[in-house]
């Protein structure tokens, strides 16, 4: 675990040194400048899938329920599946007492569906539990793991599509599967590696090898994330 540890310490420090910057709006304070400076991108796919720390998967240890989800983490009465269904939705949505959502319309990228009854969508996991397990996260803390699993401050990181969709990836990689869309593998190849840089995760070979295959052909789809805290 040590090497792994190291491995992913280094190739941290490789990404920030070759691709992060800072850049300001005019009247910008150093308070901003705090915050912009966690910021790495914008980044070319094929450059930010060269950051990717190499790993082997291991599952070893894998239960769901050590990633605790679905919170409610400001205490709202809104729960993180709620918040993404709120946060999503194209129109108002209907929202009733204790913060069921009822109606609204969303559009699942996967499948250039939309949808408006919420009990049709699923809230996905950009890069799924068990892999984030596979990946490094059975080496994090309980807390770290439910910070993982209900991520509001990224939008990309939890993404309401439709049910169907979601449960045909499961908890595959992008050398297992990809939306049905074809349209959307781009964006969904830099949603997926820049959640796996924003968490420090780890990717195998044959992840790699398919993440490059799509990147050949998104030649102006760009990457940027921010480390989790």
């Amino acid at each position: 675990m040590l090497t792994t540890r190291l491995t992913r310490f280094a190739a941290r420090a490789a990404a920030v040194a070759a691709a992060a910057f800072i850049l300001l709006p005019q009247g910008a304070t150093a308070a901003d400048s705090t915050v912009a400076s966690r910021a790495v991108g914008p980044m070319p796919l094929a450059q930010s899938i060269d950051l990717l720390p190499v790993g082997v998967e291991d599952r070893t240890g894998y239960n769901r329920s050590k990633f605790k989800h679905w919170v409610d983490a400001d205490k709202d009465s809104c729960n993180t599946r709620a918040e993404v269904l709120i946060a999503e939705s194209r129109v108002a949505p209907t929202v009733e007492a204790g913060c069921k959502v009822t109606a609204g319309q969303w559009y699942s990228y996967y499948d250039g569906v939309i949808v408006t009854v919420p009990g049709k969508l699923d809230v996905d996991h950009m890069v799924p539990l068990a892999e984030a397990w596979d990946e490094g996260a059975d080496d994090w803390t309980p807390q770290r793991r439910e910070a993982y699993a209900n991520d509001l401050d990224v939008e990309r990181s939890l993404v309401a599509v439709t049910a169907k969709t979601n449960r045909s990836k499961s908890d595959q990689d992008p050398a297992d599967w990809l939306p049905p869309l074809a349209d959307a593998h781009c964006q969904y190849a830099a949603d997926w590696v820049a959640t796996k840089l924003r968490w420090d995760l780890t990717a195998d070979a044959r992840e790699i090898n398919a993440l490059r295959s799509v990147a050949a052909g998104c030649g102006h789809q760009t990457v940027e994330y921010e480390p989790a805290a």
